[in-house]
């Protein structure tokens, strides 16, 4: 068994001494409560962007800007100001949705938290959040948003095959009333 040394916490007549494996459990205590609490706001984002009056917020948004974007390399300066409104608009909504249901949420504490959890994030949430912090994924919502309102959307019809689960072979195809392609 490896020697282990008591770690001391305070000063002066208040010195606390405590073994490893109990400053272990203390740093797993605060360590869980910090993403208990991470947990939580990512729980109430996913309320609050599936939340119709978040989807109509976002709807009428892209609605008025979708035709700026163009799916090429260069990038117009109006996107930069379209890119800030949406930024000040949605995160505005998102911040204070939290702040009513938590009170004490604090934006710039869940951001670095969010940078230290990324990985455990669901794609979508991940994905919308995003658009907030990195341009070409806002750019590319709104492409895509394009393309859907264009009807040029992805179309797997095509990919399709239907078949039969049965193995009645006595049927023939035309008595099923299956058209084959």
């Amino acid at each position: 068994m490896a020697w282990m040394s008591p770690v001391h916490f305070g000063t002066g007549d208040r010195v606390v001494e405590m073994e490893d494996s109990e400053v272990e459990n203390l740093a797993t205590s605060i360590s869980s409560d910090v993403d208990a609490e991470f947990d939580t706001v990512i729980g109430h984002i996913e309320d609050i962007i599936m939340d119709e009056e978040f989807q109509m917020l976002q709807r009428h948004f892209m609605d008025k800007y979708y035709l700026e974007f163009e799916n090429t390399e260069e990038n117009k300066l109006s996107y930069t100001s379209i890119f800030q409104e949406y930024v000040n608009l949605l995160e505005k909504y998102i911040e204070q949705q939290l702040i009513e249901r938590i009170p004490a949420f604090n934006m710039a504490t869940f951001t670095t938290s969010l940078q230290q959890h990324k990985d455990e994030i669901s794609g979508d949430i991940f994905d919308m959040l995003l658009t907030f912090t990195d341009f070409l994924a806002f750019k590319e919502m709104f492409l895509d948003y394009r393309m859907e309102k264009e009807g040029h959307g992805l179309d797997f019809s095509g990919d399709l095959i239907v078949t039969s689960l049965s193995k009645s072979s006595s049927l023939s195809p035309a008595s099923n009333n299956l058209r084959h392609f």
